[in-house]
């Protein structure tokens, strides 16, 4: 029995909402993830979805996935060669218009799963304007948060934690290894100073132990995508753990979805 939306007709997927199915709405991006991983991380994000479906729908949850957004909250790969970007209020009304297609014909139960940092803003912001709507109070799972703390949870190297490499890098490799390219993780590229202060993270230098804020794109602070350390001890094991509690946790909330939302 299919989880995809997309894969479905009409009637059936008519049936399975009036029947109480949930549904999920992947998010990701197109842009760089180094030299070892594909642009696409809305491919992960839809796959945690489907298997969160899944495990729901194996616990007595009925649950479906609608097809990914692709594009991701304008924040740093802008200027990417092939990577798409959209301002914020713009992914912001598509989340809403999406939710509110959903929500005019009768499915309440919706749990966002998005798998890109610039896309935080935006979707809370969404979700806030929805229930003002509608009274409803939408989930949104913020993948790549929740997976930096498993990261260090389940003892992931400190080296390999950051843009380009951990935890997407090893969730990667567990989810799509036909998409991999583990000979080409590298460590990460020395960057020139901003304003004569070493670049401290991503839109961030340092003066005086202090943490001040730039404007700035992925090759001015991540050459070729890597920011973290050294994106090598990434691997498939590790990223088989954290995508199995981020499941667990996503049909417990589906679970709860159905308890609480008629």
């Amino acid at each position: 029995m299919s989880r995809r939306i997309a894969e479905l007709t009409a009637p059936e997927v008519a049936a399975r909402l009036a029947a109480g199915a949930s549904v999920l709405l992947p998010l990701g991006s197109l842009e760089t993830h180094g030299p070892q991983a594909p642009m696409g991380d809305f491919l992960l994000a839809e796959e945690i979805a489907l298997r969160i479906a899944e495990a729901a729908g194996a616990a007595g949850t009925d649950a479906l996935v609608l097809p990914p957004i692709p594009f991701g909250g304008e924040d740093f790969f802008s200027f990417v060669p092939g990577g798409i970007v959209l301002t914020p209020a713009t992914l912001q009304t598509v989340v809403e218009e999406v939710c509110g297609n959903l929500i005019r014909t009768g499915t309440r139960r919706i749990l966002l799963v998005n798998g890109h940092a610039g896309s935080i803003a935006p979707c809370d912001a969404a979700v806030r304007v929805l229930r003002r709507k509608h009274d409803l109070r939408l989930p949104v799972l913020h993948l790549w948060r929740v997976a930096g703390a498993l990261h260090q949870e389940f003892g992931g190297a400190a080296a390999s934690f950051g843009h380009g490499g951990d935890p997407v890098w090893s969730v990667a490799q567990h989810l799509r290894p036909d998409l991999c390219r583990p000979e080409k993780a590298r460590e990460k590229q020395a960057v020139p100073p901003i304003y004569g202060l070493p670049v401290a993270d991503f839109a961030t230098v340092r003066i005086e132990g202090v943490a001040f804020t730039l404007p700035t794109e992925v090759e001015e602070v991540a050459p070729g995508g890597v920011a973290c350390a050294d994106s090598r001890p990434g691997n498939a094991a590790h990223g088989a753990r954290i995508v199995e509690r981020i499941v667990t946790a996503g049909a417990a909330m589906l679970a709860r979805l159905k308890e609480h939302i008629a």
